[in-house]
């Protein structure tokens, strides 16, 4: 499939982002069923030459099975008919997008073999197959019959709408188709047909109640491999141009984060009411689920993967500028947002506080923030690097809250406590000391007219 085929794929399934969207979408409490991810459904990829049948890897598909042309498989739309090869090669795909815990149904039309190699024997009766999706129970079917087959002459298909339904057990479950036809002489030429895989979902609602600082765990991919690590999916992304990063719509919302306390609560202690200005500095940061991913592994982050969400804003000022899968995020984010992602915060604000009597004044801080879950995407369509990442907003006013109220009894008992004194030591009870005798200089007398008296 080319670029651009899988790229009108992807926004079929809501995974690229509309291009006018004002913002992120809230995910409804019972979501209604949407479409899924089959890449590559009709089995025309790569482009075949002649008939078939051809025994070819399918695009977007694990397992080399045989592919008829939609005419020789007997069919008149343009769906190409594939018949499972031979017992334990599965035709197998991950449903892009699809969460732990969706409902899925799994929609697709099946056919015995249209091989010139049958005979009526082996396709009277239909021919068995197992259709499973991780987390859901293996559902075995057989085709329908097709009893009047002659060996040597292709036979025109027998096509039956089926569907299989289950609850998705991982992240992006494995779809499987398998042939069960056992007999040596048969299972390698005359085995069931597979057509037109089409996918729905009732997806899992919206849990706002994760933690951003507890993100979940990143995952990569590598075609239909799940990754054990994240290093060689990040390692693809290092390169200004190599990766582009699409949100899941449905799965990314802004959000009010906890309120704090900012600066100091200043208690009035007086009997006066009190008025004054003072300054409150606030700053926030990013998280994402990659560093989580690594932190909780016990791992050292590696540089390709390090966004900017450590928390010191030199280093992340830094990685903006020499990490590229901060700028594809960025980039992306700008052209579905029409605004710029701001990667940290940061203000300072005046604050006129008029607190009373006995009363307490403090501010609080309700941060404005903003969750993006999706992909990075390789440009060669090979890896898949699914990550979450939590930012402050610039779609919505942070709250900053100024706040006065009663004492608490702690801040009662410090404002009745004495004022710190140095004790008495001696007879601290006693009257007051009548002089200062010896410590003050006194005034000479002023002259004055003096008499003699004599005594008697």
């Amino acid at each position: 499939m080319s670029s651009s085929s899988a790229v009108r794929t992807l926004a079929a399934a809501g995974l690229l982002l509309p291009a006018a969207l004002a913002g992120p979408a809230a995910a409804a409490d019972a979501p209604a069923p949407q479409t899924v991810t089959v890449l590559n459904g009709d089995f025309a990829d790569p482009v075949m030459k002649g008939d078939g049948p051809t025994t070819v890897g399918l695009d977007f598909w694990d397992g080399r099975n045989q592919r008829y042309s939609p005419s020789a498989s007997g069919r008149t739309d343009n769906a190409h008919g594939v018949a499972l090869e031979k017992e334990g090669n599965s035709l197998a795909q991950r449903l892009r997008g699809v969460r732990s815990g969706a409902r899925v149904t799994v929609s697709y039309e099946d056919s015995p073999a249209v091989s010139k190699e049958c005979t009526g024997p082996d396709v009277v009766s239909g021919q068995p197959y197992t259709v499973e999706g991780s987390g859901g129970t293996a559902q075995a079917v057989t085709t329908a019959g097709d009893p009047d087959r002659v060996k040597g002459t292709p036979g025109t298909g027998v096509w039956t709408k089926r569907s299989y339904t289950f609850t998705a057990g991982e992240n992006e479950p494995l779809l499987a188709f398998a042939s069960k036809v056992t007999d040596s002489k048969t299972h390698v030429t005359c085995t069931p047909m597979i057509a037109r895989v089409r996918a729905v979902e009732v997806p899992v609602p919206l849990d706002r109640t994760v933690d951003k600082t507890n993100l979940g765990r990143a995952e990569a991919y590598k075609g239909n491999e799940r990754q054990s690590t994240l290093h060689n999916a990040a390692a693809a992304c290092n390169g200004d141009n190599a990766c582009v990063f699409r949100p899941d719509m449905r799965m990314s919302f802004r959000y009010y984060d906890r309120a704090r306390v900012v600066g100091e609560a200043f208690v009035n202690c007086t009997r006066n009411t009190l008025e004054h200005t003072r300054v409150v500095s606030f700053a926030d940061r990013s998280y994402d689920s990659i560093a989580q991913t690594y932190a909780a592994a016990g791992l050292p982050l590696n540089d390709v993967a390090k966004l900017p969400t450590s928390g010191d804003r030199t280093e992340d000022e830094k990685r903006i500028k020499e990490r590229p899968m901060a700028g594809q995020f960025s980039l992306a984010y700008e052209k579905g947002w029409q605004r710029a992602w701001q990667w940290f915060s940061g203000e300072q604000r005046n604050v006129v506080e008029r607190i009373q009597p006995g009363e307490v004044s403090w501010v609080e801080l309700q941060p404005s923030r903003e969750r993006v879950e999706g992909w990075f995407l390789s440009k060669k369509d090979d890896y898949r690097l699914h990550a979450v990442i939590d930012g402050p907003s610039r779609g919505v006013p942070d709250r900053l809250l100024q706040r006065t109220g009663p004492m608490s009894e702690a801040e009662k008992q410090r404002c009745a406590a004495a004022r710190p004194m140095t004790t008495t030591p001696v007879d601290s009870g006693g009257a007051a000391y009548s002089s200062d005798k010896g410590l003050m200089k006194v005034a000479p007398p002023t002259a004055r007219a003096t008499r003699t008296v004599p005594l008697s």
